[in-house]
């Protein structure tokens, strides 16, 4: 059985101190989804806010206009990560590729339509299509592959946006305790880059 978890990399969160965050795991992974605890989706705000350069020392500095002075000069919220397949049978996993972030997570319905696209690299997804089968292995060779049919990746792909919808949930009542200022703004912003809700 195959499944599939939305994960951001945590290493951005590092020394990280103007809300309270969680202890990393040993993998520097976060799964995101409706069941995290408030100091988790803390985590993952803390590493959105990092990796995008959005300079913060105490909550309390941030306003609304700073948010859309960094979404006007960057044009874009992105944040490291993305799915990560695991067969629970065989305890294969496919870990997401680096530069290829939670932003692009979209791509893989490209494979689900018999395309290749490019998933990132160090490690890099490789995909096969054998028929309506996809090979998923995280390198070339003979290293260990997941298998699905298009269908079933179709549907962990659903999966994946109900793991990000829930994470969009708790991380607006996140800002609304947290961020009160920006936290319609900053919910909008996240929806909207990391094309969470929108529909095909």
């Amino acid at each position: 059985m195959v499944i599939v978890d939305v994960v951001m990399e945590t290493y951005d969160a590092e020394d990280f101190t103007a809300w309270p965050i969680a202890e990393p795991s040993s993998d520097r992974f976060l799964a995101l989804s409706g069941r995290m605890s408030p100091a988790d989706v803390g985590t993952a705000m803390a590493v959105i806010f990092s990796y995008n350069n959005i300079s913060v020392t105490h909550v309390a500095d941030l306003t609304e206009a700073h948010l859309e002075q960094h979404l006007t000069e960057a044009e874009a919220l992105i944040a490291p990560g993305g799915l990560r397949f695991r067969d629970i049978n065989t305890g294969v996993s496919i870990a997401p590729g680096c530069c290829f972030g939670l932003e692009n997570w979209r791509d893989w319905w490209d494979v689900v339509r018999g395309q290749e696209p490019w998933l990132g690299h160090d490690p890099t997804p490789q995909i096969t299509h054998v028929g309506h089968v996809i090979k998923l292995q995280q390198h070339d060779g003979d290293s260990p592959s997941i298998g699905m049919t298009r269908g079933e990746l179709s549907s962990l792909l659903t999966t994946a946006q109900q793991h990000l919808r829930g994470f969009l949930n708790l991380a607006g009542q996140w800002a609304t305790v947290t961020t009160p200022g920006l936290a319609d703004r900053l919910i909008s912003a996240l929806d909207d880059h990391l094309v969470i809700t929108i529909t095909d």
